[in-house]
């Protein structure tokens, strides 16, 4: 059982969003997205505030987390801008920390419940794997280069989802790993093979609304005021 007292909740921000400027710090149904997330975190039942930490080099996003009283991890300019092919650059943090694991939220995600933040931390806690982080079962078919990556179910002559075998998509909202293997080279394990890596379903898939694009930005914005009407 891994202790929450070893684990270190991040939250890795940046303003300088290529395909959706500012995300993170523009208003977004009379708020922001960085502190819809924050707001959630408050009524967290597993997180503790002094295991949070927020990763910006930005000083717009650093005010406002300094304003919901939370700890800052100064990133550098070269991980703000770092696009993953180094991951000791892009979590610089890693060895900077006193932890023996981490959480990492993903704040441009509006419908991602607290809820589901807590369950995935619990499971982290509970699980002995090193790794862990959410996807969600799509069945449908899908092709790569002219090939079907699925099986095709027995006795079939056309394509229905019901029959097929599911797969998991990648959710982009939540991920655990151990901090030494990140100085590694590795951040969660191995995802090639998922040896060591727990695979943690979101059910909900308004949860992994994740906005990227500017047009997302918009559908989500809209889709968040009906919601809380």
């Amino acid at each position: 059982m891994k202790k929450i007292n070893d684990i270190a909740i991040v939250v890795q921000a940046r303003v300088s969003s290529k395909r959706c400027k500012r995300k993170m710090i523009r208003t977004f149904a009379g708020t922001n997205l960085l502190q819809i997330l924050f707001d959630k975190i408050k009524k967290s039942r597993v997180i503790k505030k002094e295991n949070l930490y927020i990763s910006s080099y930005d000083k717009e996003i650093n005010d406002i987390a300094d304003k919901n009283g939370f700890n800052i991890f100064k990133r550098t300019k070269q991980s703000a801008v770092s696009e993953g092919n180094n991951i000791n650059i892009l979590y610089e943090w890693w060895n900077k920390i006193n932890y023996k694991y981490c959480v990492l939220i993903n704040a441009s995600l509006p419908f991602l419940s607290i809820k589901t933040i807590d369950d995935f931390i619990k499971k982290y806690q509970k699980n002995r794997t090193q790794g862990q982080f959410a996807v969600s079962e799509r069945k449908n078919y899908y092709w790569y280069k002219n090939k079907l990556i699925n099986s095709w179910p027995k006795n079939l002559q056309c394509m229905n989802t019901k029959k097929i075998d599911p797969i998991y998509e990648a959710a982009h909202c939540l991920y655990a790993s151990p901090l030494n293997i990140i100085g590694k080279g590795f951040f969660m394990g191995n995802l090639k093979n998922l040896n060591n890596v727990y695979l943690y379903k979101i059910k909900n898939l308004i949860e992994i609304l994740d906005i990227d694009e500017e047009w997302e930005f918009q559908l989500c914005e809209n889709i968040y005021k009906n919601l809380k009407k």
